[in-house]
């Protein structure tokens, strides 16, 4: 009777142990975790017109749940994506995606590789463009060579805050500024360029046309002269370049994976060009140096603000579905995306951040370089330079 009596409280206890209802049981039980499906797109990011490969573009795309799957194009503008099997649209971005972006719809296949074709991997221009006609530099040229569009503009056009607010970038070449025949027109441009990059506009400006940042006439022959918009304390520049070759050294790893190389030598082909004296390290990031005494050639900065700037739409601004984000990948490593505002919620959620990684919130990009594009040769891989500029603004 006493085994009986045992065997029948073993029962109730293991009965009572499968059925309590506790959480521990049905999780132990039944492993309800699936491995995420993925696949590999791969392709290759052209110009717009097909003809020139785009590197260190940004390619990616989201699972369900918002987790990014991100990758770069190499220097020959090939990419290789793993990504979520499934229905998912692919994004292809330059800079931080404000300007150059594609989207594509793809169908990833569990386990397989998907090749996009060419005219998909295209990068569209976003911006509307604008540059000032200059004597010494032709950056317009490289643009219409990546099949992408600009319009001529004058300094009486800079002027005017309606027209320039039209635009998303305005490119400055060399020998375009000359404030001594009319001061009062410089003044107004020195203005509106501030407005312009405080709310979101980015400028390209190359040699002698440094004056429209820190001031001077034609060029820039001292430090702290009249005119510009960039505080005098962040950036000081002499026109006492000598022409000739100088040995370069790339000073940025995304430039260098972009381009496939981090030396080049720059052919200044005429004399007098602005040498940078001195600069904020904090404000500008020095993207290109002379090897062999490390002085800046190629400059960048995000970071204008200044105190009772007017707040004005800029180019695309009011009209675009898209926003800046701050993602961090895995090692931490922080990119600035433009993704679809439906999105922006669910990568907050992930631990993302609206507005650029680094620099001013609103603040456009200001690219400083003291070579440019020239008539009167081959400007070699310093033309590939700025090809980057253009696509990164």
């Amino acid at each position: 009777m006493r085994k009986h009596y045992l065997f029948i409280l073993l029962c109730v206890f293991t009965l009572l142990t499968n059925c309590s209802g506790g959480e521990d049981a049905p999780v132990i039980m039944e492993n309800t975790s699936t491995a995420v499906k993925t696949g590999k797109l791969t392709g290759k990011v052209m110009s717009q017109n097909g003809t020139k490969p785009i590197g260190g573009a940004s390619v990616f795309t989201f699972d369900d749940q918002y987790k990014i799957y991100y990758t770069t194009s190499d220097s020959e503008g090939n990419f290789s994506l793993d990504a979520p099997a499934g229905n998912r649209t692919i994004y292809i971005q330059t800079g931080n995606g404000t300007n150059f972006r594609t989207e594509i719809s793809a169908v990833v296949k569990d386990n397989e590789t998907v090749s996009l074709d060419a005219n998909q991997t295209k990068l569209n221009q976003v911006a509307k463009i604008a540059y000032v006609k200059g004597t010494y530099d032709k950056i317009e040229d490289i643009i219409q060579i990546l099949g992408y569009t600009a319009t001529e503009i004058t300094n009486n056009d800079l002027a005017n805050m309606t027209t320039i607010a039209q635009y998303d970038i305005i490119f400055l070449n060399c020998g375009s500024r000359s404030s001594t025949t009319n001061p009062a027109l410089y003044t107004a441009i020195d203005a509106n360029l501030a407005i312009f990059v405080a709310n979101g506009g980015s400028i390209y400006a190359s040699d002698w046309d440094v004056a429209y940042l820190v001031g001077g006439t034609t060029n820039t022959n001292n430090c702290g002269l009249p005119g510009g918009f960039v505080p005098d304390s962040k950036l000081c520049s002499k026109n006492i370049g000598s022409s000739g070759n100088i040995g370069a050294t790339v000073n940025n790893a995304g430039l260098t994976s972009a381009l496939g190389f981090n030396t080049l030598n720059i052919h200044y082909d005429l004399g007098a060009w602005q040498k940078i004296i001195n600069y904020d390290p904090a404000y500008w990031e020095v993207l290109v140096k002379e090897t062999s005494s490390n002085d800046a050639l190629m400059i960048r900065t995000n970071h204008f603000a200044a105190t009772g700037i007017p707040v004005t739409p800029i180019g695309n601004a009011a009209t675009t579905t898209f926003v800046t984000v701050c993602v961090t990948l895995p090692g931490n490593i922080q990119i600035s995306l433009s993704v679809p505002q439906a999105a922006v919620p669910f990568l907050v959620a992930l631990g993302a951040t609206v507005g650029p990684c680094s620099g001013a919130s609103n603040s456009g990009y200001i690219y400083y370089t003291t070579f440019h594009n020239h008539a009167s040769g081959n400007i070699g891989n310093a033309g590939v330079i700025l090809q980057y500029v253009i696509l990164n603004l």
